[in-house]
């Protein structure tokens, strides 16, 4: 069972519609004493983890959070470049690298550690939607309104493929952990699948009659999760492009999903306010968070498991841990 262990109220001057939780790793020197020497020897070190929590908002600002127990949420750097309001944000593998989308057709890439701009993405007006890393950190995904999926490289900050559902615009998109396919939320309600290495899709996925607001592999890439403006949130198969399970119980808009890393529970953010956990064995509601007084645009897992962070129209960033 998950509880609010810390809120932050007033985190943005407007709504926040994006967040990202990663791990930023450092090493430190352990200092020892060596006996042989008769002084202090830092031959070994000790890796030290730093929660890393990244927020997006229609203020036109992307904002990067410390998180410890001991000082609970710290701002430590707002990056402005957008001109219009967030959509999306991404941390990398070891969270070095922010990627942020906004609603003035931009995708810009940031230095974590300092705040400052690595590059800004050259794309056509009103394209960009939600965006995600790969898995190897090579390339960024991008959605758009055209329904196309655009696959950008990092390094040269050119888009090198792109995805073409032939469908309505997209407003989803995950990157299988295995780094294998690409899945895309549509306003027709329709998912697909594609296979990266061939370009080709490999499956479309129906069950939902609304729009797919957030979807999310497994961490072992195997099932995707969905969630709609329906109501519903959905389980595939990935291989056998079947549905395994439906669950319902928010009372508006799902607009956003993401599973635990050990994939036996997921949670959900909805448009009635609500942070639910559920139960991926019994389709059950574990918990039912109250905490926010307006919709909640995005939740993430930290990559533990026993933390995690909800976002909302209400501007504030709230943080659950279980015991």
């Amino acid at each position: 069972m998950y509880s609010l262990a810390y809120k932050y109220s007033n985190a943005h001057d407007d709504s926040i519609w994006a967040c990202d939780w990663g791990e930023i790793h450092t090493t430190k020197p352990t200092e020892r004493y060596d006996d042989d020497k008769g002084d202090e020897s830092d031959d070994e070190h000790q890796d030290l983890a730093t929660d890393c929590i990244v927020t997006g908002s229609i203020d036109e600002t992307v904002k990067i959070w410390n998180y410890d127990k001991a000082t609970d949420l710290t701002h430590n750097k707002t990056l402005s470049e957008h001109s219009l309001g967030i959509i999306s944000v991404a941390l990398n593998s070891d969270s070095s690298i922010i990627a942020s989308s906004a609603l003035d057709a931009t995708l810009v890439l940031w230095k974590t550690s300092n705040g400052e701009k690595i590059k800004t993405f050259s794309i056509g007006p009103v394209e960009l939607w939600t965006i995600a890393f790969s898995p190897d950190d090579n390339y960024i995904i991008s959605g758009s309104h055209s329904g196309k999926i655009n696959l950008f490289g990092v390094e040269t900050g050119k888009q090198e493929q792109t995805f073409d559902t032939r469908g309505k615009f997209t407003l989803s998109i995950a990157y299988s952990p295995d780094g294998k396919y690409i899945a895309c939320g549509a306003l027709d309600g329709i998912i697909n699948v594609f296979d990266v290495i061939s370009g080709k899709l490999t499956h479309t996925l129906e069950g939902h009659a609304m729009p797919i607001r957030s979807l999310c592999f497994s961490s072992d890439s195997k099932f995707l999760l969905t969630g709609a403006d329906d109501g519903q949130m959905k389980i595939y198969a990935v291989h056998h492009a079947e549905v395994l399970a439906t669950v319902s119980g928010h009372g508006s808009w799902v607009l956003s999903v993401d599973f635990s890393p050990d994939c036996k529970s997921f949670v959900s953010g909805s448009a009635d306010n609500t942070v639910k956990v559920w139960d991926v064995a019994n389709r059950s509601c574990l918990n039912t968070l109250k905490e926010h007084k307006d919709k909640v645009w995005c939740v993430k897992y930290n990559s533990t498991g026993d933390k995690m962070v909800s976002v909302s129209e209400d501007a504030s960033i709230n943080i659950y841990s279980s015991p």
